[in-house]
């Protein structure tokens, strides 16, 4: 009759045992809480359309453990409207995340936040990491820095880059893979190789326009100016619906002084894609330039309007307010982007 509750005894400590393991073991991974399980979509929300409390609800999830690399993604890609040291370190540490997906968004957030001169103590050590594309990846990040910016990663980031030239080299059926390694030859002051480049690109596909825009700049320059204005007229004759090639037409104007025309190109490729706010802002900058200062205001404005986590157009409007003393304005701009993100450097500096 005593072995029965003998046999209860051991078998309640057993569970006790087995319950005790199974919470040691969950402790390695803290569960996130529910309300943060639950908030990915609303943050991602609040995020992209700029509203309040969008930095901490955007921080929150990416101190998350459990989220997917495409949640982790599309939340790096929103990062760069809301610079803060806290942003800083949040897209630093997914440069180490085990995902070659995380570590590339990772990357193009750190360019978002960062100026180009302390890209390189970001970026620079990825170039040793195990995956090419990630060491590709941050070589075409570093581009455009001197030698002095790249200190001791100078070295490097060329030993990469003369990877990246064999590993495109061989991929010449491919029209990707040409235009980047154009690219790569202009960076390199390498122009008839450049143009090579292009050439085997653009047999693979003649409608490639960024092939075309990119043949434009290096015949301009090797000093080439009429084959590269007729370049961009022939793509015009073809393409006169193009809001790309006319946004093009307005930068080779642009870079050769005639700042009235280009203003007409603008509008134009502006005309053909009202809701394209790249050529939005490249139209508000070029009516500064011209004086037409309202004019570039109303531009931005409805920037920041349609785009409210804009960031670059809306700190563009205020120094525009800031020209003009229309410091009310500037004051609304600034509350919104404190109800944003209050930890904004730009805050610091007031009116």
């Amino acid at each position: 009759m005593r072995k029965a509750p003998r046999f209860s005894t051991i078998s309640l400590i057993l569970l006790v045992a087995l319950g005790a393991g199974w919470y040691v073991l969950q402790g390695d991974e803290p569960e996130q809480p529910q309300v943060l399980k639950h908030g990915y979509t609303k943050a991602l929300e609040q995020a992209h359309n700029g509203l309040p409390g969008a930095a901490r609800v955007l921080y929150q999830q990416l101190a998350r453990t459990d989220l997917s690399d495409i949640r982790r993604t599309s939340l790096l890609a929103e990062l760069p409207n809301y610079p803060s040291p806290q942003a800083l370190k949040l897209a630093g540490a997914d440069l180490q995340n085990e995902s070659v997906l995380v570590r590339q968004a990772a990357i193009d957030s750190v360019v978002g936040l960062v100026p180009g001169p302390q890209r390189s103590l970001l970026l620079g050590p990825l170039l040793d990491d195990d995956d090419h594309t990630i060491r590709f990846a941050a070589a075409r990040a570093m581009l455009g820095l001197t030698p002095d910016e790249l200190g001791l990663y100078f070295g490097p980031l060329q030993t990469v880059l003369d990877e990246y030239v064999r590993v495109l080299q061989a991929e010449d059926d491919d029209s990707d893979a040409q235009l980047l390694l154009a690219r790569l030859y202009v960076h390199g002051g390498d122009y008839p190789e450049a143009l090579a480049a292009l050439q085997r690109c653009l047999t693979l596909v003649p409608d490639n326009l960024e092939a075309v825009a990119l043949k434009v700049q290096v015949l301009e320059s090797q000093g080439q100016t009429d084959q590269s204005r007729q370049v961009l007229a022939d793509q015009l004759a073809r393409h006169p619906q193009s809001a790309f090639l006319q946004h093009e037409l307005g930068q080779w104007l642009l870079r050769h002084g005639q700042n009235e025309y280009a203003l007409l190109a603008f509008s134009r490729a502006l005309e053909l894609e009202p809701d394209n706010n790249r050529y939005r802002y490249t139209l508000a900058t070029s009516l500064h330039a011209l004086d037409q200062v309202e004019a570039a205001q109303k531009q931005l404005e409805a920037i920041v309007q349609s785009q409210p986590a804009n960031r670059k157009a809306r700190l563009l409007l205020i120094d525009y307010w800031k020209e003009t003393g229309q410091l009310q304005n500037v004051q609304v701009l600034l509350a919104q982007l404190e109800q944003q993100n209050p930890d904004d450097p730009i805050l610091q500096q007031g009116l």
